[in-house]
């Protein structure tokens, strides 16, 4: 499994952010997965070299982070058309956890009271509020989690989505969303 850590780019290098990396695959191992950490700025102007890396796996778990940092990595990369290219497959997974999945709604308006769609590591110079466009609505994760530090946030952000009438779906930290394929009927 491809672990996709683009959207902690946010942050500074440093040894706790790379811990929490290791973290992360250490708990997917624990579930029996061998992990690989795809740092998809080595893959920046470079789709082709890309897409023949990827041609050895089938699954990514994508951390969460800035959603908006997440969505440069990945066009910059151009791991958002490879995503689409493999959305109607049915030998892949995705799977990750708040901006993560956020990243796969069509529209990332409204999450932007969450995050900072400002801010730009990789000196883009353009927000993106499209999103890759797998699924037709937006998750809000941390929803109702006190626990959680943005948890507050999120009651802003499902606000604009009613007022603005897009969809959305609410959760909590441990909620799982389990989406089928597109265009495909399961057996």
């Amino acid at each position: 499994m491809l672990v996709i850590p683009n959207a902690l780019d946010v942050f500074e290098d440093s040894e706790r952010k790379t811990n929490g990396i290791l973290d992360k695959c250490k708990d997917l191992q624990e579930l029996g997965f061998e992990t690989q950490i795809l740092d998809l700025r080595n893959y920046f102007n470079k789709e082709d070299e890309l897409r023949r890396y990827l041609q050895d796996y089938n699954s990514f778990y994508v951390l969460g982070g800035n959603v908006f940092v997440l969505r440069q990595a990945m066009k910059l990369s151009g791991f958002d058309n490879y995503l689409n290219d493999i959305s109607k497959l049915d030998n892949y997974l995705y799977a990750g956890f708040s901006a993560g999945i956020c990243v796969l709604a069509k529209d990332l308006h409204g999450i932007h009271l969450a995050d900072k769609p400002e801010k730009d590591p990789y000196n883009y110079g353009n927000i993106i509020w499209d999103g890759i466009g797998i699924i037709d609505y937006m998750p809000v994760p941390h929803f109702d989690t006190p626990e959680h530090p943005e948890s507050h946030l999120m009651y802003d952000v499902v606000k604009y989505l009613q007022d603005n009438n897009l969809p959305y779906q609410t959760l909590r930290d441990g909620d799982v969303i389990i989406e089928p394929v597109k265009n495909r009927t399961l057996k």
